[in-house]
């Protein structure tokens, strides 16, 4: 029995742990930093506002970091009211419509008074007012002679691609659809950026878009007039908390009223020509008509065009090793010991291995959206980890109760002849039996982990999923591989370093 075990292996359990752990807490103790969290929703505007606040915040000598496309009105609101960010650009309409859900119309006095109550504070107007609407191609619309919103009523077979939050929106689509009495066949939601593509291959007729969006005029589309008035006026703001430093709200109230709708029209277009939210956001300082009141005072940052990629790409892996090393160590530590129950079989056996089968079901952007409203978690990298930690558990549960349970009988009899107690036997004979499955596991969790982590993106926790959020909303695939190609390399990285492991912490009888 000692030919077969190598007599160092009581500590493999050890090393893994270590193994995932170091990487992730010397990045996670690098990243702690006290700045303002800066938010931003998933679509090109929202992106060069958060940019521009940044600077704004920078300029005044205040460290502040956005966090990019973080999704939807009610996650970054959520995360706002729990101090998890602290600033994000937001509408009017949306505010009185999906915030304070209310369906008459409030004065910009009753709307700061309500958000008030919850302790967020409200900028002045921007200076724009980007209001929904409906769009086609113009030779689209020229063929079928529409103008109106309330054409589309005699057009029933018109195709519908609509944003997924436009179709759940209190001002969004079923009202929209029971104002002007539209009963289409065929809605479908997509992603905002690539609808544009959509429409322009036909696969749709019918989007909605942003009424200071450059690819209107960029795809020729045509903006089909609002006749029945039932869209509000999205005036743009940006929401912020009252605990922050009032050097902080002073310099966001800088920003009232210097930024009109032509402007804002072109710094989403630059956005979009160049890729680059933070060049085109750097367009609105160096415009000194736009930007006078926000000199006083401040000075021009001397980074034009933002952050490096390298820098970028550095920061991405940082964070995507910090969610998949965290989540791994949780997984590994609670993993095995199920596993080990698991083994036994009965019905608490079956309640484990199922339990963690059913979580691995659940789609993992599902899983992100269960965990956001709970307590302790919300819009955080921890809500992150722990949905990578539900979703890496069922290959070591399972490869560990397989290990344990594929040990030969006589070997079991064996020990317990020899006298050992079921610690020992279980330290001394069953793991290091079983370490290879339950490397195989650890190894296959690590691996989803890395692949799955790109989804953290979604709720502002970073990562390799940035490039590829940013590459789809700009439908940019040079952006979209900044992110995917370095995600697959470090899968790959990953997998290899199991290999080397293998050969490291597993009995030598065994790997023969």
């Amino acid at each position: 029995m000692r030919r077969i075990w190598n007599p160092g292996v009581q500590e493999w359990f050890g090393r893994i742990l270590i193994f995932s752990w170091i990487p992730g807490f010397l990045i996670f103790s690098a990243s702690a930093s006290e700045q303002v969290q800066i938010g931003s929703k998933k679509f090109t505007e929202s992106y060069v506002l958060g940019e521009i606040a940044k600077r704004t915040l920078t300029d005044a000598g205040i460290s502040a970091e956005h966090r990019q496309g973080m999704g939807g009105t009610i996650i970054l609101w959520e995360a706002l009211r729990s101090g998890q960010i602290d600033v994000y650009p937001e509408y009017t309409g949306t505010i009185t419509q999906e915030i304070l859900k209310r369906s008459d119309e409030l004065t910009f006095e009753q709307i700061a008074n309500e958000l008030g109550k919850a302790g967020i504070g409200m900028t002045e107007p921007l200076g724009f007012n980007n209001t929904y609407a409906l769009v086609m191609l113009r030779s689209r619309a020229g063929e079928l002679g529409l103008h109106t919103i309330t054409d589309l009523k005699n057009h029933p077979e018109l195709k519908f691609g609509l944003t997924h939050e436009f179709l759940d929106r209190q001002d969004g689509w079923r009202p929209l659809a029971q104002h002007y009495q539209l009963n289409p066949q065929n809605v479908i939601g997509i992603d905002h950026a690539l609808g544009y593509g959509a429409l322009g291959k036909g696969s749709v007729d019918v989007k909605d878009a942003y009424s200071t969006d450059a690819k209107i005029s960029e795809n020729d589309l045509v903006v089909l007039e609002d006749d029945r008035q039932f869209f509000p006026q999205y005036k743009a703001v940006f929401l912020f908390r009252y605990a922050l430093p009032t050097p902080a709200i002073e310099a966001l109230r800088k920003l009232e009223g210097t930024i009109k709708e032509a402007k804002m029209t072109r710094l989403n277009a630059e956005a979009e020509r160049t890729k680059n939210y933070t060049r085109a956001a750097n367009l609105y300082f160096e415009d000194s008509s736009g930007s006078t009141r926000l000199r006083q005072g401040y000075g021009v940052a001397s980074n034009t065009f933002g952050e490096t990629f390298p820098h970028k790409l550095a920061r991405w892996t940082a964070r995507h090793l910090e969610l998949a090393a965290f989540s791994l160590l949780l997984s590994v530590l609670v993993g095995i010991p199920l596993g080990i129950f698991a083994s036994r079989g009965g019905a608490i056996g079956h309640a484990i291995l199922g339990f963690a089968g059913i979580v691995q079901t659940i789609p993992s952007l599902a899983l992100l959206a269960l965990l956001v409203p709970l307590p302790f978690f919300g819009i955080s990298v921890r809500t992150a980890i722990a949905a990578l930690f539900l979703y890496g558990l069922l290959p070591i549960v399972r490869n560990t109760a397989t290990g344990l349970q594929d040990i030969p009988r006589a070997l079991r009899e064996s020990a317990i002849a020899l006298g050992l107690s079921p610690a020992a036997r279980l330290w001394q004979i069953h793991l290091p039996m079983a370490s290879r499955s339950i490397l195989a596991g650890i190894k296959t969790s690590a691996v989803i982990n890395v692949g799955t982590a790109t989804l953290a993106a979604l709720i502002g926790a970073g990562g390799l999923g940035e490039p590829i959020l940013s590459g789809l909303n700009l439908n940019d695939h040079a952006t979209i591989l900044q992110g995917a190609i370095p995600a697959a390399i470090l899968a790959l990285l990953v997998q290899s370093l199991f290999d080397l492991l293998d050969r490291v912490l597993i009995p030598k009888g065994l790997r023969l």
